[in-house]
């Protein structure tokens, strides 16, 4: 017997799945809060602004049969700056390494154009991984759910109606999955549900309550940085800097008399303290960097894996 196959058969058994899923779609289509809703917990932000999620995230599912690893990718779109393309670049990596491709589409309406560049991107990346339709937002559609539309984009394995919002179907689509996935055994222990590191998550928890509070425009204009995280006997210290491209836009953040950073503050820190279980202290700082967006130097120095010039 060789080393895998005393892996599999002494500590998981030999039908013991494990893969990588990407879970794809639009801006908005409800990704994040698909993969919170199937873990249990929130591992992603979530808000009703467009191309909140940037980076590839891992969620970890975890059961008897299988351990599935759902790669969180941004909303496919058409990019319009570095960091644009950095997301899009993202997504795309992601399809390449999956095992299996979960699409999530808006079943309350009939397929867009994004949609349809969606499905002809993956068959010119992926055309052999396996796909699973999530139709999604079935709380919204109710009897008028473009469920025929949307299966007919492109071939797949299963089509099943979710409500990522009310975390219906959710049984019915971890099943649908399981079988697509090789053998293999658990990479990560049953009981973590994410690879990130708490100053990647409390960046996304400021970040998530500053979209949820400013106008349209601004989210997309929002970076944000930790630059102290220290954990004490007593608690945590936190030291965030808020990065936004005008000096327009730090007075929308910062709010009159301050009183919208100050709410940001609070709001943040009590979602740090409930993901910590300790207490915490949140300092902030807004801070002007011009078209930070398309500065791939200043990406860099805040996390964004960005290739450096002369590199393939």
């Amino acid at each position: 017997m060789s080393e895998l196959d005393s892996v599999f058969s002494d500590d998981w058994g030999e039908d013991h799945r494990s893969g990588l899923v990407a879970v794809v779609g639009r801006p908005n289509v409800g990704k994040s809060t698909l993969i919170n809703a199937i873990l249990g917990q929130k591992i992603a932000i979530v808000t009703a602004k467009p191309q909140t999620t940037r980076r590839r995230q891992l969620g970890i599912y975890t059961n008897e049969e299988a351990q599935v690893l759902f790669i969180d990718t941004p909303g496919i779109h058409k990019p319009r700056s570095v960091l644009g393309k950095y997301m899009v670049g993202v997504a795309h990596d992601a399809l390449k390494d999956a095992d299996v491709i979960l699409w999530i589409l808006d079943a309350s309406a009939p397929p867009t154009a994004g949609d349809q560049n969606i499905a002809a991107l993956l068959g010119r990346i992926v055309p052999a991984t396996p796909r699973v339709l999530a139709l999604n937002k079935i709380d919204l559609a109710g009897d008028s759910a473009e469920f025929a539309a949307h299966a007919s984009l492109c071939e797949h394995q299963s089509a099943l109606p979710v409500s990522a919002k009310e975390a219906r179907g959710i049984s019915d689509l971890i099943a649908s999955l399981i079988p697509l996935l090789p053998r293999g055994p658990r990479y990560y222990p049953a009981g973590q549900a994410s690879e990130a590191n708490l100053r990647f998550l409390a960046a996304e928890i400021i970040r998530e309550r500053i979209i949820e509070l400013t106008s349209d425009e601004l989210p997309h204009a929002v970076a944000v940085e930790i630059t102290r995280f220290r954990e004490k006997r007593y608690g945590a210290q936190i030291e965030a800097s808020i990065f936004v491209e005008r000096g327009s836009q730090k007075g929308i953040v910062i709010g009159k008399r301050g009183d919208l950073i100050k709410r940001i503050g609070v709001e943040s820190r009590v979602a740090l303290e409930a993901l910590l279980e300790s207490r915490v202290n949140l300092e902030t700082r807004v801070k002007v960097q011009k078209n930070w967006r398309s500065n791939a130097e200043f990406l860099r120095r805040i996390g964004y894996p960005l290739p450096k010039r002369g590199r393939n």
